[in-house]
Formats: C-alpha cells, structure tokens, sequence
C-alpha cells in the first residue's frame, strides 16, 4: 500500500480491498502503541488511524447493529443510526418503489431493502460508499441502490419515501425544533405532499404535535428507551392520530393506538401495584388511553404513575409492588430505611426535583434486598413510596 496520504473517500476504499487489517488488530493483544507501529511498515498513518476508529466503533455498534462487527461507519453517522429493531419494524409498512432521503449509512435502507426497491439518497459521497457497503454486509444489494446528490435534485418522486434529517446541521450539537432540521419543516412538508405515502424520523424530544396535519405519530421506544418519533404519511398512514410502539430487545413489538381524548383513567390512592409507563406511551399522548384498556387508575392528574389492586402486565408499563407509603420527608425517608433490608435501592421521579445521589447517600443501604423508592405527586402532595420490583 501507498504511504502517501488518502483523501477520506481512497482511505475507506483501501479499508475495505484490504480487510485483513481488521483481523489484525482483533488478533492483537498488546499495547495500542504496538500495534500502530506494527500496521504502519504496511499502511499508510491515514488507513491507520481510519482502521482503529472504525474497529472502537464497529464495538459500539453492536448495541444497535447485529452485524456490526463488520460494518462501516463514521462517529456521527453511527449515532444517529436508526436501531436495526426499530428500522425493521418500520421497514415492513413499505414496499415497492421508496426512496430514502439522507440515508447516512444506510441503518433504515439496509432494512427497508428487505421489503422494497430502494434508493439511497445522500449529499455525503462516503456515506453513500459505507450504505452500499452495509446493504452487502445484510445481502439486500440487489434491492438497493445509491445516489450521491442534494434531494432537491432528484426530480422524481414516484412511490414511496422514507427520510432522516440531519439533527445536527451544525457544529453546536443536536437541535430539537423541526425549523432547525436540515431539511428543515417547509421541505418536509412539501415533501409529504409530493409522495404517495411514507415516514419522516423525528427525535421524540423535537415539537413535533400539530406540525403534520392528517398524518399518524408513531413513538418508538427500544428496550424502554424512547428512540424517535415516526410521522407516517400518504397511504402508509394508520387510521390513528397517535401510535405508540414498544420494542423489547427480543425483538417483540406491541403498539397501541388511538387519541388521547379517547379515554380518562380514574385518579385513586395508590394500591398494591404502582406502574412506571413505558415512555413511548407517555409522549405519545396515550396514557390514559393505555391506562383505561389496562384497567389501571392515575394518581395525580399530573403525575404518569398508575395503580391498581391486582397485579397487571403489559408491555407498556413497569410494575413494582408497593411496600410502605412516606411522606417525601428526609427524617421519615431515613428512620424506614435504617429499619429496612436494602441493600440496592432505586430512586424513581418524574415530577418532583430530587436530588437522587445526594438522598441515596443519606440512606442506611446495609441490607440484601433490592428497593425501589418512587417519588410521586399523590393527589397533589408529595409522597414516597417503597416498592419491590416485580
């Protein structure tokens, strides 16, 4: 290999003809130090440092990737990667002809080639290059193909459309407001106008509600973990204003629809049971929607906590049974826990400001047991409650 410094787009591509680099460095087992000094008699500084970051980031990966450990990408690309789970999951509402609007490196593409034709659509030529290379690593090359292009320059906008705009268009980190998208609300507006059906990515923080009229919001969380918000358009649209869907790491998926005027859970004392809903549930709108079907009552209008007297699951809450009832008081909180078997605790709160460290290191946590220490809003006062997890 040449010692002569690649630009970025010749470095991946002498990364990729020359792979055995990566098994070098999985077989190393000594200092980083050493192994720099050993791959650089045959690479170049550049391949080089391109290769250990790939490799640390090809670690990272597996949290959202199956096939990770062989695929590419840049710090940046692999952050904002949709979850193989959830990009699965929205993949199978599409088929035929889509195009994927910003594809970065290719985590929606890679599933959507599973179920459609697709066209990959980005301005980054490396990124383009690391989405061909990913669709081959899941064998769906053949469905697959890449444009490296501004979207306003494809014309066409037949079919179907998937996009993922950039949240960080600039150097001052992840923006939350739709304006400040790159592309930003007008376009996607447009956009939804022009296709015959489709989804926008959206960040689940980002102020989304009202922005899309006549589409569905689908929440999505992962593993408890709300990952993005899901504007569905055109015919892929459910008959539903709101959706939200929970994911395990198993990969079984629940959702649950509807608005969330359709349905008023009853505000009670807390019961045995007291439930954490999943967050997907709660930033959709439909807690009480969930709440109603499940039989479960609120404890305070403004609180997300639930309760019941006998023992629920669901997959859109956490379940703890509750042991003992407090007054958010630190002298009372304290004189329990002296008392009390614990030796993990767990400190829960939604509503109320707790400084959670600075309370636990209060506590007499010299026991065997797990806890659970919820602090809640109960009809308007502030409470503690003791639970065990279920």
């Amino acid at each position: 290999m040449t010692s002569e410094s690649p630009s970025e787009l010749d470095c991946f591509q002498q990364l990729y003809e020359h792979s055995e680099i990566f098994e070098i460095i999985g077989a190393h087992s000594g200092s980083e130090f050493h192994l720099q000094k050993q791959l650089r008699k045959d690479y170049s500084e550049d391949v080089v440092r391109a290769a250990l970051t790939l490799s640390e980031l090809r670690k990272r990966g597996r949290a959202k990737f199956s096939r990770a450990d062989q695929m590419w990408f840049d710090r940046k690309s692999l952050e904002q990667a949709t979850p193989e789970l959830v990009s699965q999951h929205k993949a199978a509402r599409f088929s035929g002809t889509v195009y994927d609007f910003c594809c970065g490196m290719g985590g929606d593409l890679i599933a959507l080639g599973g179920h459609a034709n697709v066209t990959g659509v980005d301005i980054s030529p490396v990124l383009c290059l690391f989405a061909a290379w990913n669709s081959e690593v899941y064998g769906v090359s053949s469905s697959v193909s890449l444009l490296n292009q501004r979207l306003e320059e494809i014309q066409d906008r037949q079919g179907r459309l998937h996009i993922d705009p950039d949240r960080r268009p600039h150097s001052g980190g992840k923006v939350i407001r739709i304006e400040d998208y790159l592309p930003g609300l007008e376009t996607l507006q447009e956009l939804i106008a022009q296709f015959q059906g489709g989804a926008i990515k959206l960040s689940p923080a980002s102020n989304f509600a009202g922005k899309f009229p006549e589409t569905e919001a689908e929440l999505i969380s992962l593993n408890g973990e709300c990952k993005e918000a899901t504007i569905w358009f055109g015919d892929l649209a459910g008959g539903h204003e709101f959706r939200a869907t929970t994911i395990s790491k198993t990969g079984q998926v629940d959702s649950i629809a509807g608005h969330p005027m359709d349905a008023f859970a009853e505000i009670t004392d807390p019961d045995s049971y007291v439930y954490d809903p999943d967050p997907a549930v709660v930033r959709s709108g439909l807690l009480d929607v969930a709440a109603f079907q499940a039989g479960l009552n609120r404890l305070d209008p403004e609180e997300e906590y639930l309760t019941s007297t006998t023992a629920v699951d669901s997959p859109f809450f956490r379940r703890f049974r509750v042991l003992e009832e407090l007054s958010n008081n630190d002298r009372e909180i304290r004189k329990y826990f002296r008392n009390a078997n614990f030796g993990q605790l767990e400190i829960k709160c939604r509503r109320i400001p707790v400084g959670i460290e600075a309370l636990r290191r209060k506590l007499s946590l010299k026991g065997d047991e797990a806890g659970v220490l919820i602090i809640a809003r109960l009809q308007g006062k502030s409470r503690a409650l003791v639970c065990e997890r279920e």
